[in-house]
């Protein structure tokens, strides 16, 4: 077996072994026209406050900016979705631990053990929170194909999926792109968004979505124009996945750090009302919630009883 063939097939293996579902691999090159749509994104102003989305556009757009001398882009995919739903209107992506440390442990002990095979090369590993367009990458790879709501969904499985990225200086064989798109004449995100969010394009206007509400949007005021829009969510939304057809297929999750903390599952409107900063802090610590903190999460409930 040739030395491409064999580092291929330790990839994937090595991924599954670390408590990924799905992995595909494609060539690290230049996104020539992601970049022309992410820079029309940005100049129409739909991210909003979010200016963080603006900087590095030069290392969002080509991944040996990232890891000089990238050779190829391994995408893997995360299953988060629940065994049984909250009746606090909170993203499912946020019941358990936050998918940031959980993700960068198994990235990083991914590394560790490639190198230890293959010996010393060059790579880093993102989940998130670093300049990398990772939907177009697994469309790229094979894994899926991204939905009118702007989520890559899987035939298999849904969408319900942390997407990480690992950028290498290998040469590995390369997973065929996905052609298709299955969302076909479906319009369901679409009709559903409350606020308008999702444009026919593909287009997502972030700066209208409930998620960067509730998460992103560090003003003491929620703007009034969206007041009866919510309905009811306290942080993030889920509504343009919960209608997908395509998520009939999910299956509950297998990852021990996404159970969901009890408080999520049992907590009244009442105890959230009622929750002291101490013991948010405490309860939430390692949530996603606490990226809002107990501020935003305070101003997200007075919003929707307002």
């Amino acid at each position: 077996m040739a030395l491409k063939d064999q580092h291929t097939q330790l990839v994937k293996q090595v991924s599954s072994q670390n408590g990924f579902d799905f992995c595909g691999i494609a060539k690290a090159q230049p996104l020539d026209e992601d970049a022309r749509r992410l820079e029309k994104w940005l100049t129409q102003g739909m991210n909003g406050s979010m200016k963080y989305m603006e900087n590095h556009f030069d290392l969002r757009i080509d991944p040996t900016k990232l890891v000089p001398g990238a050779k190829s882009v391994i995408t893997l995919l995360k299953n988060y979705y629940p065994a049984s739903t909250s009746g606090s209107k909170i993203s499912k992506y946020a019941y358990g631990n936050d998918y940031h440390d959980v993700i960068k442990t198994s990235l990083r002990k991914m590394i560790f053990e490639l190198q230890e095979k293959i010996g010393q090369f060059q790579g880093r590993g993102f989940v998130d929170s670093a300049p990398v367009l990772e939907r177009t990458w697994a469309q790229k790879s094979g894994l899926g194909w991204i939905g009118k709501n702007g989520n890559l969904i899987t035939k298999q499985n849904g969408s319900f999926f942390f997407i990480a990225t690992l950028i290498v200086d290998i040469e590995l064989n390369c997973d065929d792109p996905f052609a298709k798109d299955f969302c076909g004449t479906c319009k369901r995100c679409i009709e559903n968004c409350p606020t308008e969010a999702i444009l026919p394009d593909k287009t997502i206007n972030g700066s209208k979505c409930i998620s960067y509400f509730t998460i992103e949007l560090k003003d003491e005021i929620i703007p009034e124009e969206v007041k009866g829009k919510f309905q009811n969510w306290m942080f993030g939304c889920d509504i343009c996945q919960d209608v997908c057809p395509w998520n009939r297929f999910s299956k509950p999750h297998q990852e021990q750090a996404f159970e969901p903390f009890p408080e999520i599952l049992n907590f009244t409107s009442k105890e959230w009302e009622e929750i002291s900063e101490e013991a948010f802090k405490k309860n939430f610590k390692h949530s996603p919630l606490s990226r809002a903190k107990y501020k935003g999460i305070k101003r997200n409930l007075a919003f929707l009883k307002s």
